[in-house]
Parts: structure tokens; sequence; C-alpha cells
């Protein structure tokens, strides 16, 4: 009998995903559903403050793959997927539950913008997340094209977060959220340049008054940290078209320099 496809070795045949980084993708992943459930339920102060948890948890499965040395192409995907159900669709799900779905007491055409919208975000996240994961390799790393999914979600849910806090109801504020979800989704597929803080190296030494902001963060975020956080991804949601702007100028700039003629002495 010949024998000319020997089998493979045990060694080829054996596959599988490495464990470190595919836990915090996982726990990201759990956050996010998990929002959803307790949105359900009517808990929407927890709903809000989980997705901060899965952001935190997706910051951290990226730096640990490096770390580690166990980056792959299942984990890439694996937290793509993440992302789409923690900043996709656990937001959009949880800013309807608690506030759009009350525009269907204005008209059914208002009701009827109220889950076009949440939906309109999801699509965007998704839209997104294809674009960021075709740009790999190719785009500036100090920049983000458009806003991150992450810092989207971190918008809309911090309007949640801080609402509860103050004891203000989603119906009281529809209008707004309506206007919030979709701006928040529009600039997640602009062209808009967002600073992405991956050149940032922590291990330089800094100022000894960087100690002292690191500080006072701590402290106000121990105080009020729904606000702290909502304001600073405000800002950093409008931040974006002031980048834009501001590199925009600048490259005009130089061109009208590059065509000035050379002056005659």
């Amino acid at each position: 009998m010949d024998d000319s496809n020997p089998k493979p070795s045990r060694k080829t045949l054996r596959k599988g995903i490495f464990l470190l980084p595919n836990l915090f993708t996982t726990g990201a992943l759990f956050a996010g559903f998990y929002a959803i459930i307790a949105a359900m339920k009517g808990n929407f102060e927890i709903a809000s403050m989980v997705i901060f948890l899965a952001m935190i948890l997706d910051g951290l499965d990226g730096r640990v793959a490096r770390m580690t040395n166990t980056q792959s192409a299942f984990g890439a995907e694996y937290d793509s997927l993440s992302d789409m159900v923690s900043f996709g669709v656990a937001p959009g799900l949880v800013m309807y539950q608690w506030s759009l779905v009350h525009l269907v007491d204005v008209s059914n055409f208002w009701g009827k913008l109220g889950w076009l919208a949440a939906f309109i975000y999801t699509t965007c996240t998704a839209l997104r997340l294809a674009r960021f994961n075709t740009q790999i390799g190719i785009a500036d790393k100090r920049y983000f094209q458009g806003l991150a999914s992450p810092a989207a979600a971190a918008v809309v849910m911090g309007a949640v977060w801080v609402c509860e806090t103050y004891s203000i109801t989603g119906e009281e504020v529809k209008y707004l959220a309506l206007v919030l979800t979709m701006l928040a989704g529009s600039l997640m597929v602009s062209n808009f340049s967002y600073y992405s803080f991956k050149d940032l190296d922590l291990r330089k030494k800094v100022p000894f008054v960087a100690v002292l902001v690191v500080m006072l963060v701590f402290v106000f975020l121990s105080i009020e940290a729904a606000t702290v956080l909502f304001l600073f991804f405000v800002t950093y949601m409008f931040s974006g078209p002031v980048i834009s702007l501001f590199r925009w100028n600048r490259k005009r700039q130089r061109k009208l320099a590059s065509k000035e003629p050379p002056t005659s002495e």
C-alpha cells in the first residue's frame, strides 16, 4: 500500500488559542452582555458602569497580548466582535430602554426616530470597527479616523450615568438623548482625526507636577466619577473636529508656502 500522504504529526494537529488575553476580551464581552440584562431590569446606573468596566478590560487585552507575545489573528477577530457587543449593541439598547423609548409617547413618528437612532448608532459602530480592521498597519497610529467605539460608548453611557446620579429620568431628556446618540454614532464614521494616545511612553521620566495632576484626577474620580468621566469623553469627542481643522490648516499653509515663488535679491 502506497502511503504517499502520511498522517500529520500530533504537534500539527494541536490547535488552540492563547488564554490570557482572551480572558480579558471575554470579560469585556460579559460586561456588555450584563449591561443589557441590567437595563432590562431597570438598573441603568449599573448598566452604564459596567460599560466603563468593559472599556478597561478592552484596553488591557491588547496590552497583555503584546507584553506576553500572545498576539493572534483569532484574538484580533474576537476582540472586534466583543467590541461590537460591548460598545455597539449594549449602549444602543441601554440608551433606547432608558430614554429613547419614551419618544413614542410624543407621537408614532418620534417613536420610530427613537429606535432608529439606536439602530444607527449600532450600525455606525459596526462600520467603524470594520474600517479600523482594514486600516491596521496602514493608518497613522497616532490618530484614529473617526471617534473610537469605546469613546463613543463612554459618551452615551456617561450621560446615562450622570443623569441617574442626579435623579434625572430618561424621559426628561429624551430629545437630548436622541441628539447625543445620533451625534456619537455619526462621529464614529466621520473622517475627523482623534488622538490615539498610542505614542505615549509611560517608561519615560515626567515632571513632578504630572504626579500631582494624576493625584487630582483620582481625587475628582472618587468624588464625582460619573461627571468627571462624562466631561472628559465629551471633550475628547469634540476634540476630533478641532484637531482635524488644525491639521487641515497646517497642510494648507505648507502647500501655499511651497507654491510661493522665490524672492529676488
